[in-house]
């Protein structure tokens, strides 16, 4: 699996408490090793983020990505639920 980031994700993530960016390198393991452990809490996303999938990396922080055929997998964004849902 190949894994990409867009240039927003990168500017939110940098932005995160160290402890928050730890934690998602955490759970970006885990979703290599197996991505759809249930810890991660993986499901598409609806609405205007059809089409997008929600990782959850700890119990507000979510990372939202695009799969792209099987092997590439997106990034795009990073954030708590407000501030990605509203």
């Amino acid at each position: 699996m190949v894994i990409q980031y867009t240039s927003q994700f990168k500017k939110q993530y940098k932005k995160l408490p160290k402890k928050f960016q730890v934690q998602f390198d955490k759970r970006l393991l885990l979703f290599l090793s197996n991505p759809s452990t249930p810890q991660l809490h993986v499901h598409p996303l609806i609405g205007k983020f059809s089409g997008y999938f929600s990782l959850n990396v700890n119990g507000d922080l979510r990372a939202l990505y695009l799969k792209k055929g099987e092997a590439i997998v997106i990034f795009v964004l990073i954030g708590s639920h407000t501030e990605l849902y509203g």
